[in-house]
């Protein structure tokens, strides 16, 4: 399997130089549809946000792959969170740098997110589960990429490092993951937390590219660190399936 590192592309750019919750449980009803395996993929009225954004990232990905190299290399340094853009067209850069996908279609992390928006969508609504992901992004990014501001600007990096090409849904997804271990029992979620602290481990032990290295447990920490509002969501979103139900019976 490939380091978490590979799912999010970042270096210097050579050109510039039933029941309730129960036990930190999910919610059952969730719970059932994502064990069926139509609910472990999204689609347009259960899941809109994490199907539109799977399109837009599959459209991406294959322009990507099939484009003008010279167009899709102009779009990808046009999307990047460097500091240089940051600077500039912060909010643009932060939502464009999220439609690319590292590695295109052939990385795994494109699918693992796929299944955990759908399985996070399920559980606390779309809006909920966009806020996750992007809260994940635009968290870590910031808390990578301003240092790399300040240590230019004190004459410790050069500045080519404020043009590095930076873009990529690994921060996002980290923290949909940590966001949704906060609905798992005690001991799914112990094996899952442990599994993908084990990766950003070897990714650390590697250091190929320490933005992102660190970018990732950062990811993960704020997703975990919403755990008791995801909570708090899940609970209001089936209470809310329960009295529909209820009232249609």
């Amino acid at each position: 399997m490939r380091r978490l590192g590979s799912a999010r592309y970042a270096r210097a750019d050579r050109t510039a130089g039933g029941q309730g919750l129960r036990g930190g449980g999910a919610p059952a009803t969730g719970a059932r549809a994502s064990a069926r395996p139509a609910g472990l993929v999204p689609d347009p009225r259960g899941t809109p946000f994490t199907f539109w954004y799977a399109l837009v990232l599959l459209g991406t990905s294959l322009y990507a792959r099939y484009g003008d190299p010279a167009t899709v290399s102009a779009l990808l340094h046009g999307s990047s969170t460097d500091v240089a853009h940051l600077a500039t067209v912060p909010l643009l850069v932060l939502l464009a740098s999220a439609l690319w996908v590292a590695g295109g279609l052939a990385s795994p992390y494109a699918l693992g997110l796929v299944l955990v928006l759908t399985a996070l969508e399920r559980r606390v609504g779309g809006l909920r589960a966009a806020a996750v992901f992007l809260a994940g992004h635009v968290t870590a990014t910031l808390a990578t990429e301003i240092p790399v501001g300040l240590w230019v600007a004190a004459g410790r990096l050069p500045e080519t490092s404020l043009h590095r090409l930076d873009y990529g849904i690994s921060f996002g997804l980290l923290a949909s993951v940590g966001a949704l271990t906060a609905l798992f029992r005690p001991l799914p979620r112990a094996a899952v937390l442990a599994g993908v602290s084990a990766l950003l481990l070897l990714d650390l032990y590697a250091y190929e590219d320490p933005l992102s290295n660190w970018g990732h447990p950062l990811a993960l920490l704020t997703g975990l660190a919403g755990g008791p509002l995801v909570r708090r969501w899940a609970h209001s979103r089936e209470e809310q399936r329960r009295r529909e139900s209820q009232e249609q019976a």
